[in-house]
């Protein structure tokens, strides 16, 4: 059986009952879900982006299965070759291709450094969380685009180095971890 996310919104399946092409995997990646405000509003719009396609994924006899990832240390974001948090991946395309970032407090706050997170860019516009109709249209893009000239994000294409924003990120939470455990 494949539970669709933490949450089992879209009940459990059995795994060798779905074709390949009949999959939409989605990955989100983020760092923390219990401070940042940004990785809480994108697990957010996530799991409404889902319920209200879903729908429209039965008809098309399309599953939905949703990993969650809390990226918790640098051995983590190279094996997912996480580029900036959050992070959401369409059967392993970023939906955000372009990545811009900006000061993040509650992260800030989680490491006890500054720390730039993910911008999202949707119809000329800045968010720091993901417009549910991002992620919508990402969605549906998956199911009725042309997904073999899609081109996966660049950073999939060339070796991946951990970020600097992320190593730094990383790197003062072991350090406060540290600091704190002495005390």
């Amino acid at each position: 059986m494949v539970k669709c996310c933490n949450t089992g919104c879209c009940g459990d399946i059995e795994e060798s009952q779905i074709n390949e092409d009949d999959k939409i995997k989605i990955d989100f990646l983020y760092l923390d879900l219990n401070i940042c405000n940004r990785c809480q509003g994108t697990d957010e719009g996530l799991n409404e982006a889902i319920a209200d396609v879903e729908k429209v994924l039965k008809l098309t006899d399309k599953e939905v299965i949703v990993n969650k990832v809390h990226i918790n240390n640098k051995e983590m974001a190279i094996k997912y070759k996480f580029v900036s948090s959050p992070t959401i991946r369409i059967n392993g395309k970023d939906i955000q291709m372009e990545v811009r970032e900006s000061l993040c407090e509650s992260c800030g706050e989680l490491c006890g450094d500054n720390v730039d997170c993910r911008v999202w860019v949707y119809k000329g516009k800045e968010y720091t969380i993901p417009p549910k109709a991002m992620i919508i249209d990402s969605i549906l893009h998956e199911v009725y685009g042309d997904n073999k000239i899609l081109l996966d994000s660049e950073h999939n294409k060339e070796a991946y180095e951990l970020p600097e924003n992320l190593r730094n990120f990383f790197q003062s939470v072991e350090k406060n971890y540290k600091l704190n455990k002495d005390h």
